[in-house]
């Protein structure tokens, strides 16, 4: 899953509304409800596919890192992926990484090695404005869990492109229409198209698929413990009800002798 150059622009998944009128306008110009999608991770016994964890990952890295950051998430973090040593030291050396300052005050870089984090692809946030039309493009590590409508508005948002870019030419803001942004326009151009990535594992890559992995990839990145969270809860349950059971019988058959 190598890391692609910075070619291809990607979302800002936190689009930037055009509130021109009073509140009947401004509510009508509130994000459109995400339809609810059925994520393995969902609910009390579910757990992470880390198959489409992988593809995910292969996602961000060949089109999302181009503009947004993982700053939260080391490389070794991706052994609980599934992977092994030796392919998360090889994953690592495929980025770079600042390494102090040369002697005419230049910053150097150097390959990443397990313990870096992943770095952001843009040193400033000025550096990010300038890049991206005044927009900055949001840190990922978090985004399933502060951005309303979590994972199913993350999918929504990079799926339910109108088709067409919002000119400027009348004094709009310009941007993208998307019913999933605030104010229904974002600054992002739809970032995935189908065959954006080569996966490692052979699946042909559809632009819904892709949506689907990089999705399922950050609701991981978000929450990398859940699966273990998941299985204590659930053997504390079974423990509980054990000794409940126990209990019961025990309390009977002291109580056995006693009449009524």
């Amino acid at each position: 899953m190598p890391h692609a150059g910075k070619t291809i622009p990607v979302a800002f998944l936190l689009g930037v509304g055009v509130l021109s009128s009073p509140a009947g306008h401004a509510q009508s110009q509130a994000p459109k409800q995400a339809p609810v999608q059925n994520w393995s991770f969902k609910g009390p016994l579910g757990h992470f596919d880390l198959a489409a964890v992988q593809r995910g990952y292969a996602v961000f890295a060949g089109v999302c890192a181009s503009c947004h950051g993982l700053t939260q998430v080391h490389f070794s973090d991706l052994a609980a992926t599934g992977l092994t040593s030796a392919e998360i030291a090889a994953l690592a050396e495929t980025w770079q990484v600042p390494d102090g300052l040369d002697g005419e005050g230049r910053l150097k870089h150097r390959k990443a090695n397990p313990d870096d984090a992943l770095p952001p692809p843009y040193p400033t946030p000025q550096a990010a404005r300038a890049a991206n039309r005044g927009a900055v493009p949001p840190d990922l590590s978090r985004i399933t869990q502060v951005y309303p409508g979590g994972a199913d508005r993350v999918f929504a948002l990079l799926t339910g492109y109108g088709g067409q870019a919002l000119s400027t030419a009348t004094g709009g803001a310009g941007g993208f229409a998307n019913p999933y942004a605030i104010g229904h326009r974002t600054a992002m151009p739809p970032p995935l198209r189908d065959g954006a990535v080569v996966y490692a594992d052979g699946t042909q890559a559809t632009a819904e698929l892709e949506a689907r992995d990089v999705t399922t990839f950050l609701a991981w990145v978000s929450n990398p413990h859940a699966d273990s969270k998941r299985r204590l809860g659930v053997g504390v349950a079974l423990y509980l009800c054990f000794l409940a059971t126990l209990l019961v019988i025990l309390k009977r058959r002291i109580w056995s002798h006693v009449r009524k």
